[in-house]
Formats: C-alpha cells, structure tokens, sequence
C-alpha cells in the first residue's frame, strides 16, 4: 500500500496544529508519518515535514517546539546542531515596489495556469524577514543533500506565479534547508528566497495543502494535516476568519475529489469548533503553539472514537 502524507500551510499555530494531529495518530493507532511513502509539505507543513524526513519523531519535534529536552534517538539524530526554531514573528519593513511586476502579464496570457493568491504574491512587495535561521537549521539537520526518499516541497516561483515542488524531476536542485525556507516565505513578511536567480515565495500562496501533487503517485492512502480550514459543522458562530476558512476548504475539497477519484482513500484533518478558539486569529502566534498542540491532538482522538473504520484502516499500516 502506498501513502502520502500532506502537510498544509497555516504558520506557528499551523504546525503545532500538524503536531497535535501526527501525535495523536502514532499514540492511538501506531500511524508513524514517517513510514509514509511520500511527505508533502508547503509553508509551516513543509517544516515539519522535513524533520520527519531527518527522522525525528513527532514527540522530538514537539519537544523541539516547546522547549523540552529531545528523547536519547532525537539527541542522537541532531547532536549538537541547533533546533528548529519558530518562525520570527517580527514586523517587515514596508517597500512599495512589486516583487514581480511581469507575473501580471503571464497571467493574461494563460488566466487558466495562475492561481489568484499566486498572483497577488507576485504583485506584493518583498518582505524583509530574513529566513536564513529556518534554512541554516533544516540543513544542520539534511546537509546539503536531498534525503533518500520522496519528501516534496512546494514554493511559488515570483516571476511568473508558477508553483514549484522542490524533491520532483524538472524542479532545481537545491538543499532542503533552501526548499523549506521558500515554502516559508510568506509575500510581504519574509524576504523571497531566491534559487538559480529566481526568486521564490510560500507554496501556501498556490493551495495550502497542494495535496494533488500527488495524483500522478496514484496511492493507496492520503493523510492531510490541514489546519487553515475548518471541518463540516465548524464554524458554531460567525468569526473574522470564517470567509476564508470556507474558501480554503473548497481549495482544498477539489483537491480531495481529485484524489478520490484516482481511487485514493483521503483522510482529512481540519480543525474542530474546539479548536478554533484555541488556534486563534493570528498564525503566527507562537506563546499558543502547546495548547495548540494539546488541542488538536484531544480533537483527532475523538474523531478516531467516531470512526473506529478510520482507526483499523491507519492501525494497519503499523
């Protein structure tokens, strides 16, 4: 049986949220995303999909979140190189001029191959938050070679909005700390990491999820981790992030169809109506990132209890 595991954007909170989730599935059925025959990851997802491919389990990488000392295989595996850190959550210094003009052009010229938030990615100006901490720590954990196995990580190209998967053929080779740190960089805020002369920005402009990445893999099982939607029946009262957890659960339904109909079995993680108070307005809020975690692993537990299928089906691939 072949799986995928796809991690979404959704910053700090975001990747406790992945946190809580991949916690929760290895307690209560042994599911061990690092199995997973392939990781996808964009923006904060992307960050926790590189450490698990670095082999670190998903109670190290919550230690490492949280400040806690790692378990004796996580110290084994990051020896005295850094962890990885939170995201900064300083303010960018603002700049008027767009960071890719020429975007607009090939949007007229093929509208059909550009994704609207691609497109305003490349209209904004550049963000001024380095991101060299988040590149220097995923490579003191990969080096400057991609792992051996299939970990994928998406980034907008600027110039032409076009999204890139880094770890595909046809993409350029870089480091994974280069791939994670532009699938980080969210327009306006962090600085576009720039590869091969071309700049590049957060993958979660393109989709959060970019779960259909994996279409052509054809697998057996795809879990997404998709913390900036909302699961059916979420939103009990109105907030000032509805809209857009309702557009980007459309996004993110199409991509799931997509997949089903390849013959795909998808299991979905969204946030519960217990979540989202916990989660909050802003992603970048990094003092929540614990309860974030607590939160989101108590509510997958409870969706494993209603739906005992789901449990077995997950238990065996142990």
């Amino acid at each position: 049986m072949t799986t995928a595991v796809v991690l979404a954007a959704g910053g700090i909170v975001g990747q406790a949220f992945h946190l809580g989730v991949l916690g929760c599935l290895v307690e209560a059925t042994g599911f061990d995303a690092r199995r997973a025959d392939v990781l996808v990851g964009s923006s904060a997802g992307s960050m926790v999909a590189a450490g698990l491919a670095g082999g670190l389990s998903v109670a190290d990488l919550r230690a490492e979140m949280i400040g806690e000392p790692l378990s004796a295989e996580g110290r084994r595996i990051r020896g005295t190189r850094r962890a990885m850190p939170r995201m900064p959550a300083q303010e960018a210094l603002p700049t008027r001029r767009p960071l890719a003009a020429g975007a607009l052009l090939h949007a007229v010229r093929r509208p059909w191959a550009v994704r609207p938030g691609a497109l305003a990615s490349s209209l904004l100006p550049p963000g001024q938050v380095g991101t060299d901490l988040i590149a220097r720590s995923v490579q003191h954990l990969h080096g400057s070679a991609w792992p051996d196995r299939d970990l994928r990580i998406t980034a907008v190209r600027a110039r032409d909005s076009h999204r890139v998967v880094f770890g595909t053929p046809g993409a350029p080779q870089v480091d994974v700390g280069t791939a994670v740190a532009a699938s980080c960089a969210i327009p306006s805020y962090f600085a576009p990491v720039v590869v091969d002369g071309e700049a590049y920005v957060d993958g979660g402009v393109h989709s959060p999820s970019n779960a259909d990445v994996v279409l052509a893999d054809r697998p057996d099982l795809v879990v997404i981790s998709s913390p900036m939607t909302v699961r059916h029946g979420g939103l009990r009262r109105p907030s000032a992030d509805a809209a857009l957890r309702l557009a980007l659960r459309q996004f993110l339904a199409l991509e799931v169809r997509r997949l089903r109909r390849g013959g795909a079995h998808v299991v979905v993680l969204q946030p519960s109506p217990e979540d989202l108070p916990v989660m909050g307005l802003n992603p970048m809020k990094g003092i929540v990132a614990e309860q974030v975690i607590d939160r989101a692993g108590a509510s997958t537990r409870e969706r494993l209890r209603a739906r005992p299928d789901l449990a077995e089906r997950l238990q065996a691939l142990r």
